[in-house]
């Protein structure tokens, strides 16, 4: 066993075992992903840890783009209930850590990274792990890929203070959306939500308490006031 494997199965059996997470497709897939190949090279030693790592910088553009920490990561896609047969949505992939644990579980995923580089780095990993039912589209998060959907889940990965209807559109008749929900742009305490398409109405409840720096795109465009 190499130290990264070692590490691997301690992140899954001290810090997400221990909080809920009870999914055993889940829990083999944190298991057996190589999480130290989707962060920097100078990162890697704290591939394990339960923390966010950062994958890009901030700027004037947006916030800085992170990899969640693994307990949330595993929180959150655990509250989706996915299905092998679910076509997933993965909002924010980044490198694509999160668009390669969605890849165990469902029968084929989308991620969608704005940043070109980033975007280009997850297809190499998913490549590189031969998950061949994924694939990374370039482009805004708001908006939902053209010719994808609909979805019968959609994960977001990062903090929103609001969940724009353009996505919850994209959910199939029982559909589940999953999103960390802040009161205001740029916070990173909040609560995640599970929403659920029932009847063409997607409805939103709070679950649990959850931490995740926001994604770039979401913030609602400053009020005028005289």
């Amino acid at each position: 066993m190499t130290g990264y494997e070692a590490r691997r199965i301690a992140m899954v059996e001290s810090q997400i075992r221990p909080n809920e997470v009870t999914d055993t497709r889940l829990l083999a897939a944190m298991r057996s992903l190589p999480r130290e190949r989707f962060v920097p090279e100078a990162l890697r030693g704290l591939a394990y840890m339960d923390e966010e790592i950062e994958v890009w910088p901030a700027s004037e553009d947006g916030p800085a783009r992170v990899l969640l920490s693994p307990m949330v990561q595993a929180r959150l896609i655990q509250l989706a209930d996915i299905e092998p047969q679910d076509t997933v949505l993965d909002v924010g992939c980044a490198t694509g850590y999160s668009t390669a644990i969605l890849a165990n579980l469902a029968g084929h995923v989308v991620g969608v990274e704005p940043e070109p580089a980033l975007a280009q780095a997850a297809r190499a990993n998913l490549s590189a792990l031969g998950l061949a039912n994924a694939v990374i589209v370039a482009a805004g998060l708001t908006e939902p890929p053209a010719g994808h959907g609909p979805y019968d889940v959609i994960v977001l990965e990062g903090s929103v203070t609001d969940v724009p209807e353009a996505l919850l559109d994209q959910l199939k008749e029982g559909g589940r959306l999953i999103a960390v929900r802040t009161r205001a742009p740029n916070m990173r305490q909040g609560k995640a939500y599970l929403y659920v398409q029932v009847d063409g109405e997607a409805r939103g409840v709070a679950q649990f308490d959850a931490g995740a720096s926001p994604l770039p795109g979401f913030a609602p465009a400053p009020a005028f006031t005289f």
